[in-house]
């Protein structure tokens, strides 16, 4: 790693903004599909490991422990890209997947329960003219 890599990754650290229980929530996506692959959780050190290695770290609640997506399944996540969202409180992590993303597998975590919400259309007005309300 070069000092502006470290650089950079201690700036983007210090900029993300951590929830109270100090993880960031970290949306992972494909890159070839751009499907939503699933929703994990990152701590400082996390982020860390995801921005300077290459694969996807997650911090686990429910075992307080470190695990990086493929280890034990097969199934990576090599990072191809990665940004804080508007308010530096949630991570998009574009990645490459082996394999399915979901620990059923499934190839993504939302393919397990879909849900059959009402659904809506926007409105003509503001539309077209590219206002927002």
């Amino acid at each position: 790693m070069t000092d502006s890599t470290s650089t950079s990754t201690e700036a983007v650290l210090d900029r993300a903004r951590f929830g109270t229980d100090g993880l960031l929530p970290a949306i992972v996506q494909e890159e070839s599909s751009k499907d939503v692959l699933m929703l994990g959780y990152m701590d400082r050190e996390a982020l860390r490991r995801t921005l300077t290695e290459g694969r996807v770290t997650f911090w686990s609640r429910s075992r307080s422990e470190y695990w990086r997506k493929g280890d034990t399944s097969g199934h990576a996540q090599y990072v191809r890209a990665a940004a804080l969202d508007c308010d530096d409180d949630t991570l998009l992590v574009t990645v490459q997947q082996v394999g399915a993303a979901c620990h059923t597998g499934a190839h993504r975590c939302f393919d397990v329960d879909p849900l059959e919400p009402v659904t809506a259309s926007a409105p003509e007005t503001g539309a077209a003219n590219g206002t927002a309300r």
